[in-house]
Order: C-alpha cells, then structure tokens, then sequence
C-alpha cells in the first residue's frame, strides 16, 4: 500500500511539472524566432481597359468596284459590329485585361485601343488587320490575321451553331495578350492616369494638358496633380458615368450578335458552298468554251482539206464538215456563255444573303445630376450626342467639389 501511495504520489509529480513547464503564454520574443528568409514582392500588373471600336467594314470608296470585289456592303457592315463584339468575348476570355468595351468610333476613353479592319470575308476566307495603340498613342501590334474555313467545319456535327470565323478571332486576341509582356507594371499603371488626364482635357486643356507633353501622336505623362485635386476627382466621377453608358452599350451589341447569329452561321455555310459551285461553274464554262472553239477548229481543218482536195466529195464533206463543226461549236460556246451566267447568279445569290440592318438603338431618355437628356438614332449619333450632353453638364458646374 506505501508503494502504491509512493509511485501515485511520483506521478502525481510529473503532472504537475509538466503543468508548470507550459505555463506561459503570451507570444514570444522576437529573438526567439529564426531570422525569415527574404521574400521579393511581385507587384500585380495593373489590368487595362480597352476600346474596341466597330470594325472598318472595308468597302470601296467608290460603290462600283463592290461587284467587282466581291464586297456586298450591307453584310460587311453588320460584320463590322458582330466582329468587334467577337473579338471582345475572345479577348475576355483571356483574362488578362479589365473592362473590355465595343464602342461606336475610337473618341471613346481607354487605356488601350483596338482598330481593326475587315480586309476579306466570303464564308470560306476572312482576314482582318488589326492594330493595338495605347492611350499615349505607342504602337503595340500591327498584323494582319487570316483564317480559311475547310469542308470539313460545316460536314462535323460538333460545330453545329459554332461561327467557323472563331479561330481567327482566339488568334487574334492571343497576340493582342501576350503584347502585355512586353510593358512593365509601372508603365501599364501610368497609361491608366494618362486615361483620366486625357478624359479630363476633353473637358478642360488648360487644366490637364499641363501634365502631358504633346510630340505628334504621342502624348506622354509628365507630372501627375495631386489624388485630392478636386479638378481631377470631378472628372473621374464624370468618367465613372460615362463608362456606365458605354456598358450599357455592351447590351446592344451583343443582342446585334445574337440576333444575326442563326442568318449569318446560314450565309457563312451556303457562301462556303455557292463559292466552290462558282468554282466548278467556271471551269465547266472554260471546258466548254474551249471544246467548242475546238470544234469550229476541226471544222475549219475538214474544209481546208476537201478545198485542197481535187475530189468533188472531199470537197463536200469538207464544206459539210466546217458546217457541222461551226453548228456544234456555236452551240456549245452558248451553253459555256449560259454557264458562266450560271455563275454570276451565285455571286448575286450571295448578294441577296448579304442583305442585313446597321445597329440601330431604341430612343431613351437618361438621367444625370438631376437633369435628362433624349437620345435618339444610331450608336454612334446617340454616343455623340451623350458627350456633348456630359461637355454641358461640366460646363454649368460652378463649384470644382460637387459629387456627381
């Protein structure tokens, strides 16, 4: 029994010990800590906003060669919107920029612009030129990209209600993504300020130009105004509302895309086929031409022949040989002349599908700082009568602190 009391006793001890051993708590010294291994900070790349404007269709200045370039200018037209509309899902796509918006016309304000021009589209070939400019007006890309759409898109079931246009458009915005590599964290963050010095002198020059030197096209930050600057926080609250309208406007497009979508995939799909129809239509007008001119040649052969001939059936079946061949030639050189009509129909038959409307928008009436405006017509007129609308908001401004 001792032994017992002795040995609970004994561990009854080093319970205890074990107790006090952890008593404290509180964090611990500095100097107990090892010294942490250096750790470089990677500042994250500040993402850019950027303007697409509606593609340039293209066309000829003179209206006359568009037959002759195989241009139908209401289609291209449409194209002109749903293609800058496409390139923006591409480009969101990526990741690696911020509000991506399409814009009626380059006046828009941006960190980086988009031009881009349609150069050839027909269902089976597109090619588009495409240059990216920053808002200090620096060149970042100048190419021209191009996609040929193969039999095989529209015989694959997988493809159904896909735009065989969509590889030249992921291309495209790719390479527009990996120009970010070449730009450092430092200028990608200056170019955002310039947006909004750039914003603020469309207002007021005098105000915000001071803080740019102009050479040619380039416009370059030279000194910055003060964050608290009330001049420079009134137009970033008009630049807020502005960009709201510009979203706004996303709407309208992407509705323009979805609603040719079913009509344009259709053209895409029949002018793939009406042109390899062209194709054989044209080459069958050649043979055709060319057996009949071969014909009228054997003719003209056989008479020369029983002309030469001192038989008087030679001489006969030689007449009745340039006959023959005169008739069959003329013939077929008829049906080569109906064939090449044959196809010249399925360029028209193209133009017919090209018919298509310009994004026009719905008049709506828009509220700001306690005033409204009407905008009526297209997405260009209603953009620029809304600029002049804001031009006059800033103007009647009297005092720089109001909070829009």
């Amino acid at each position: 029994m001792p032994i017992c009391f002795l040995h609970a006793f004994l561990l009854s001890g080093c319970a205890n010990n074990n107790l006090r051993s952890s008593a404290a708590v509180g964090p611990s010294l500095s100097s107990s800590y090892s010294k942490p291994e250096k750790i470089d900070s990677v500042e994250a790349p500040s993402k850019l906003d950027v303007i697409i404007p509606v593609f340039d269709p293209g066309l000829p200045k003179d209206q006359e060669d568009y037959e002759d370039e195989n241009i139908w200018p209401e289609l291209r037209r449409a194209e002109a919107n749903r293609f800058a509309y496409k390139l923006k899902e591409k480009l969101e796509a990526t990741g690696r920029f911020g509000s991506i918006r399409v814009t009626p016309d380059k006046t828009a304000t941006g960190d980086l612009y988009i031009l881009c021009r349609i150069e050839e589209s027909n269902g089976e070939e597109v090619e588009i030129t495409v240059k990216v400019i920053d808002i200090s007006g620096q060149e970042w890309l100048d190419k021209s990209f191009e996609h040929e759409v193969s039999d095989a898109f529209h015989k694959n079931h997988r493809n159904k209600d896909k735009d065989p246009y969509d590889s030249l458009f992921e291309k495209a915005a790719t390479e527009i993504a990996e120009a970010l590599n070449d730009h450092d964290p430092k200028r990608l963050e200056d170019l955002r300020y310039l947006s909004d010095l750039r914003f603020g002198a469309g207002f007021s020059d005098s105000a915000f130009m001071r803080y740019i030197e102009v050479d040619g096209d380039r416009f370059n930050l030279v000194s910055k105004p003060s964050d608290h600057d009330p001049m420079l926080q009134r137009v970033k609250a008009i630049r807020v509302r502005d960009q709201l309208f510009i979203d706004d406007l996303q709407n309208n497009y992407a509705a323009f895309s979805a609603e040719m979508n079913d009509s344009y995939l259709m053209w895409q799909k029949q002018s793939l086929l009406e042109i390899k129809a062209k194709r054989t239509a044209d080459r069958k007008a050649i043979a055709q031409a060319v057996g009949g001119a071969a014909l009228i040649g054997l003719g003209v052969l056989a008479a020369v022949a029983g002309a030469s001939s001192n038989s008087n059936a030679a001489q006969t079946a030689g007449t009745l040989g340039l006959l023959a061949g005169g008739i069959g030639g003329a013939v077929l050189i008829s049906q080569g002349f109906r064939t090449s009509e044959e196809a010249k129909v399925h360029r028209d038959s193209l133009n017919e599908l090209g018919q298509s409307v310009d994004l026009e928008l719905a008049p709506r009436v828009i509220d700001f700082n306690k005033k409204n405006i009407e905008l009526t017509g297209n997405a260009k007129e209603q953009f620029m009568q809304w600029r002049t609308f804001l031009q006059k908001i800033y103007s009647e401004e009297e005092t720089p602190n109001v909070q829009f």
